[in-house]
Order: C-alpha cells, then sequence, then structure tokens
C-alpha cells in the first residue's frame, strides 16, 4: 500500500456547483456549494475528493487551512500520480 499523500488546494466555497475546477499553481482549485461555516465547506471538500478519487471519505482529510481557502489534503490508498490523474479527469 502506497503511502498518504497531500495536495493543496484553493476552494471556492458557495459556488453554484461542487467540481473540480483543475489546476491552480502547485495544486488544485475546487468549488463547492457549501457555505464556509461550520465546516461544512470542508466536508464538502473531502465527499468531493473521495468521490472523484473513488476513495471513502474516511481515507480524504484536510491537515492544514481549515479556516483557509488555502487547505492541505491528506490522501491515504492513491499515489500522487494516481491523485492527479484522476483531478485532471474530472476537471476537464
Amino acid at each position: 500500500m502506497t503511502a498518504p499523500v497531500r495536495i493543496t488546494l484553493r476552494v471556492s466555497p458557495g459556488a453554484k456547483r461542487t467540481a473540480v475546477v483543475g489546476p491552480y499553481l502547485d495544486g488544485w482549485k475546487v468549488r463547492v456549494a457549501a457555505a464556509p461555516e461550520d465546516g461544512k465547506a470542508n466536508e464538502a471538500v473531502v465527499r468531493l475528493l473521495a468521490e472523484v478519487l473513488s476513495l471513502p471519505a474516511g481515507r480524504v482529510m484536510v491537515v492544514a487551512g481549515r479556516s483557509s481557502r488555502t487547505k492541505v489534503v491528506e490522501i491515504d490508498g492513491l499515489a500522487i500520480e494516481a491523485v492527479n490523474a484522476a483531478l485532471a479527469r474530472a476537471g476537464g
């Protein structure tokens, strides 16, 4: 099994729809429909990534930036190449 990997996300909360937008600086940009209150946007980010990566939500965790638009997310169970490939497909 692979070691957990970390990616940087730029999150736009309160969007019309939840989606991966595409590459952004050294990470990825995503939009979530959830409001940035009470951790709802963070939960939406975890659900989005789990769905896009075909992983259980328990394998995706926001580890930094909980109250920021820039977040670091740890993903357990996939190599960084597989994560980037899945996000690229979803953002296309």
